[in-house]
């Protein structure tokens, strides 16, 4: 396949479909073992659950998701 097929298969592949809005804001992150929490996934205080540390939360852009 050469590049110029390629891209037209690329460009014909269907848009994915939209996640539902379950509610979620953002999710929670932790920078040192690269773990993420959804928001809406988290139960009880925001720590790693791989290193114990603080996580920090990221919000949403409002485009997409941040999960």
């Amino acid at each position: 396949m050469g590049l110029i097929d390629s891209v037209k298969a690329t460009l014909a592949t269907p848009a994915p479909k939209s996640r539902p809005d379950d509610g979620s804001d953002g999710a929670y992150w932790c920078d040192g073992c690269d773990v993420r929490i959804r928001g809406v996934d988290l139960e009880g205080e925001p720590v790693c659950p791989d290193c114990g540390a603080e996580m920090r939360f990221e919000r949403s852009t409002g485009r997409s998701c941040a999960c």
